[in-house]
């Protein structure tokens, strides 16, 4: 397998008949090409867009209002994927805006780093309740799915905010203007789900489409493929990440997800309702749904749906629409230190991870790197 300078030699070797924009899904990806430096040695006509693969991102304002509200109700310990703590709510500055803040107000809120954390929690602290916000893609449903298979601690609930990563780009691809052509698919998300989920993009829209994993070489080798079928005008799914990614995925985590939770139509933060895009728990599992044991404390969130505070473009950049040094917020008001919004919070999200790697508003053609 050629190491990530010799797929880039063979990338700038390829002769493109146009300039192209090549979109990539996936946060852990992004973070991968902000660390390695790839957008500042891949020729000029070759554009890498980060995509809507980042959970804490997308999850909708009324989840976060949620879930402040239930880490506000006494006795109950509240437990969320670190990044979650610091996305802020649309509220007045009078409010409470994100869980950290509503930790500061004395609620018990806790990180953890998988879901077994939650069940460990729950069963240390027999006699109080345990909330857990499950916010993330296929590659967090499955283990929580699994979590559920197993069965829960009678005190431990679940405040569901998971959605499934095709249909954005499914939502992308509908619109009038996609702004891509070509696109580099989750390797994890694969790996659970199987190469096969991503086909849709190569045989309805005929869009060249590559697994990869998430080191430089093997996100050059799945952009390397993009490139060649373009150039080629032959487009395919090919999996650059054959080591994990088998045909039909993992069986077993697909039935288990299926068993534990319904598909159904999902608001993502700033963008609205996409068809068939995030989890629900079946309705054998109501008595362990947050949001059907705490009903008095999330009546008024309800009607609380909100949009991305003025000024904040979170959401175009999610999809894709601009880059984030575009953002008429982004390294002014809205900063790691004083996030506005949410893909400024995230190790995943777009605007955290160029700020991370020094692009500023004024860096020269930051638009494009």
């Amino acid at each position: 397998m050629p190491d990530a300078a010799a797929w880039l030699e063979r990338i700038r070797a390829l002769t493109l008949p146009h300039p192209v924009r090549v979109l990539n899904v996936c946060g852990g990806h992004e973070r991968t090409i902000g660390m390695a430096g790839l957008r500042g040695v891949l020729p000029d006509n070759v554009v890498l867009i980060p995509g809507p693969g980042c959970p804490v991102c997308i999850c909708p304002e009324e989840d976060i209002l949620s879930a402040i509200q239930l880490a506000l109700v006494p006795g109950v310990i509240f437990v969320a994927f670190g990044d979650m703590l610091r996305v802020p709510a649309n509220v007045a500055k009078s409010e409470i805006r994100s869980l950290v803040e509503a930790r500061a107000q004395g609620a018990d809120v806790r990180p953890i780093a998988s879901p077994a954390d939650a069940v460990a929690i729950a069963r240390a602290n027999p006699n109080r309740q345990v909330a857990f916000f499950v916010a993330g893609f296929e590659t967090t449903a499955a283990p929580v799915a699994a979590m559920l298979h197993e069965g829960l601690p009678d005190n431990l609930s679940l405040l569901l905010s998971a959605r499934r990563t095709w249909p954005a780009v499914a939502l992308l691809l509908n619109s009038e203007a996609a702004g891509f052509e070509g696109l580099i698919a989750p390797g994890h998300v694969a790996t659970i789900m199987g190469p096969e989920e991503w086909r849709f993009v190569v045989d309805r829209h005929g869009i060249p489409t590559a697994i990869a994993g998430f080191t430089a070489g093997s996100i050059l080798a799945a952009l390397y493929s993009v490139l060649r079928q373009i150039a080629e005008k032959r487009p395919f799914l090919d999996n650059c990440y054959s080591a994990f990614v088998r045909p039909a995925g993992n069986r077993r985590a697909q039935d288990c997800l299926a068993d534990q939770f319904d598909d159904i139509d999902a608001a993502w933060r700033g963008i609205g309702t996409i068809p068939a895009s995030g989890f629900a728990l079946k309705p054998h599992w109501a008595g362990h749904d947050a949001r059907l044991l705490f009903p008095n404390h999330l009546e008024g969130v309800r009607r609380r749906v909100g949009d991305m505070p003025p000024g904040c473009d979170c959401a175009r950049v999610v999809m894709g629409r601009i880059s984030p040094v575009e953002c008429r917020l982004y390294g002014k008001a809205c900063t790691p230190r004083t996030p506005v919004g949410p893909c400024m919070v995230s190790d995943e999200g777009a605007c955290r991870i160029w700020w991370a790697n020094g692009q500023r508003p004024d860096t020269a053609d930051a638009a494009r790197q």
